[in-house]
């Protein structure tokens, strides 16, 4: 019998997460967006998956080298804590190089689920960019825009939820059932 699929949330990173610091490549910039660490927690223990997906063009564009992302990204997992963020998919490609995985292409979304066993039709995708909601409902996810970062100018499009920030858009997933938005 094959293994059971497990729901995830696949997150945005900069200005979801981590305060949008335009191509960040310094460690020491990466500012957690208040909230997020608990409302991640109350993810996890729900039984979520958490996966983070996301474009880091500013490598494709020189802005900043693989090692300046890997220390942000290793500095930013620190802040969560050990064993919070199950696994991280990235696109390092600028727009015009026509990645196949860059959002909103669902490329890495998918190649998250089959490396973890994530059940798409039971997750979402949480993301400050219009980009991150369609690339959610591409890959068969329900789709939450957050007002930080970009989100605070981005058009809401066909999300499911527009939450002022991370901590009310776990607030909303883990809300009871019979309870309305």
């Amino acid at each position: 019998m094959p293994a059971k699929l497990t729901s995830a949330m696949f997150l945005d990173r900069d200005g979801t997460l981590m305060e949008e610091a335009d191509y960040c490549s310094d460690p020491a910039k990466v500012r957690l967006i208040p909230g997020v660490t608990e409302a991640l927690g109350a993810l996890k223990k729900a039984g979520f998956r958490l996966v983070i997906i996301t474009n880091q063009s500013g490598i494709g564009r020189g802005y900043y080298s693989m090692a300046d992302y890997e220390a942000v990204q290793k500095r930013l997992l620190e802040l969560l804590g050990e064993g919070v963020i199950d696994a991280t998919y990235f696109c390092p490609e600028a727009p015009e190089a026509n990645s196949p995985r860059r959002k909103p292409s669902p490329a890495m979304v998918f190649e998250a689920a089959r490396d973890l066993g994530l059940d798409l039709a039971r997750s979402w995708f949480i993301g400050d960019k219009a980009i991150d909601v369609q690339c959610g409902h591409a890959a068969g996810t329900r789709a939450i825009l957050v007002r930080t970062g970009h989100g605070h100018a981005e058009d809401a499009g066909r999300a499911e939820f527009v939450a002022k920030d991370f901590a009310s858009a776990a607030a909303f997933i883990l809300r009871p059932a019979d309870a309305s938005p």
